[in-house]
């Protein structure tokens, strides 16, 4: 195949993390094209020199992708299966923390469980719960509800059910293989955060916490 119709095709996701200050091509899209020797040379290309910072993120174009290629295949199709507004963010490689990890696990687990909690009881005394389950259990029975009955029991046993195969998750493993709601509240708010910051690129016309278009690392936080 002649050099001219060698296609590059290139597959970007919105948001790529890297622990590696020199970024190359091949960090940040998935690659195929019709020329193996072209693909090795390709992945090579340096699209971003990260500054020695902490926190550094960058938005940048498939166009900048795009001229670096022609400048080294000038005659080479590109195609872009992915995004073309892609973010860069660099995080720095750290150590891990057994213990600091399972503290911070603990506490978020106590919020979660206090605050669940809390807000259960509020729903069942603005509803008044007991009181409906006091009056249901008179009329079938006939005798007064002392506030611990069957109907407490079932209630108790089914909201824990409930909020089990709600959140799809039971000892570190799934009922269905459907994402939990956490993970996709996740997944959406990732995107939101992702869609915000290539808005703002755009609108200033430079790279979040930087210069878009630019690969020479000198923006970052």
């Amino acid at each position: 195949m002649a050099a001219g119709k060698d296609v590059l095709y290139l597959l970007l996701e919105q948001n790529t993390e890297v622990e590696k200050r020199d970024v190359y091509l091949a960090d940040v899209a998935q690659m195929e094209c019709t020329n193996a020797e072209a693909l090795n040379r390709l992945k090579t290309i340096k699209i971003l020199k990260i500054p020695p910072v902490k926190k550094f993120r960058k938005v940048q174009n498939v166009v900048d992708i795009i001229t670096e290629v022609q400048k080294l295949y000038p005659g080479m199709e590109v195609q872009n299966l992915g995004e073309t507004d892609y973010i860069i963010t660099y995080v720095k490689d750290g150590k891990n923390h057994p213990v600091l990890d399972a503290m911070k696990m603990a506490v978020i687990c106590v919020i979660i469980f206090f605050g669940s909690a809390f807000s259960i009881m509020t729903f069942n005394n603005d509803v008044d719960v007991p009181g409906l389950f006091g009056q249901i259990y008179e009329q079938i029975t006939g005798t007064a509800s002392d506030g611990f009955t069957v109907l407490e029991l079932s209630y108790c046993v089914g909201l824990s059910i409930g909020i089990l195969v709600f959140f799809n998750h039971i000892m570190g493993k799934k009922i269905t293989m459907d994402p939990t709601p956490i993970e996709v509240q996740m997944k959406i708010y990732e995107e939101d955060i992702n869609t915000a910051l290539i808005k703002e690129s755009n609108r200033k016309g430079k790279g979040t916490h930087g210069s878009k278009n630019t690969s020479d690392g000198t923006d970052g936080v």
